[in-house]
């Protein structure tokens, strides 16, 4: 009897388009590991500020990027990345790292420390016995997972996108975000080249998640 196969599934698209929540659904149907890379751009944003250390200070950025130790902590299907052993906290999500965070991911050194570290996921999830991992995040298609089975770029108004975070209780500069995030000369935000393109601003979250596991039913079914 074959193998089943393994599955990498990317997710692409800007700030409230919908990725995280798709995502995490995806994973608890068909059994995937969860990788939120945004959430390691703020982690790492976040610690970054903890030490004093600015965006436009590439000298000091690169030595604490070297400093940096790398670890992955999984809670049931989420993959959670530490750094020097700690996980996140809280303060990810607050206004300060939403304000700096763009900034310091548009940096190649900071790109780059992540690059290997991300791939590196796909071996963690066979290694927990998963039967594939869904990453979501601005360059995972393109970049991170080029050759993945699925590949998904959500897009949605900038207006309803607004409205989705002040309905979550946060605030997020959606377009500043959008201008930084599709400008910077390192992995632009954009939709790869052979992508299933999903425009949510009128769908409900269910309708995404049901387009989406359409297409990843005929791949894991086996051959």
């Amino acid at each position: 009897m074959a193998n089943p196969p393994f599955l990498i599934v990317a997710i692409d698209g800007g700030a409230a388009s919908g990725k995280s929540s798709s995502a995490r659904l995806l994973a608890d149907r068909f059994d995937l590991l969860h990788v939120d890379t945004g959430s390691f751009y703020r982690h790492i944003t976040a610690e970054l500020l903890r030490r004093g250390v600015p965006s436009s200070d590439l000298k000091a950025l690169q030595a604490a990027l070297a400093a940096m130790q790398f670890s992955t902590q999984i809670e049931g299907r989420s993959a959670r990345m530490l750094i020097d052993g700690q996980p996140a906290g809280d303060e990810i999500r607050s206004e300060e790292v939403n304000g700096h965070v763009s900034h310091y991911a548009a940096i190649p050194e900071v790109r780059q420390k992540l690059l290997g570290y991300q791939r590196g996921l796909a071996d963690v999830a066979r290694q927990h016995r998963l039967r594939g991992l869904v990453m979501e995040g601005r360059d995972i298609g393109s970049v991170i997972f080029p050759d993945a089975g699925c590949r998904f770029f959500l897009h949605a108004d900038p207006l309803e996108r607004a409205k989705r975070r002040a309905a979550e209780g946060r605030q997020d500069s959606i377009a500043e975000r959008d201008r930084l995030d599709t400008s910077r000369k390192t992995s632009p935000l954009k939709c790869p080249s052979g992508a299933i393109d999903i425009d949510s601003t009128h769908l409900t979250l269910a309708q995404v998640v049901e387009q989406m596991s359409a297409i990843i039913a005929t791949k894991l079914a086996p051959a």
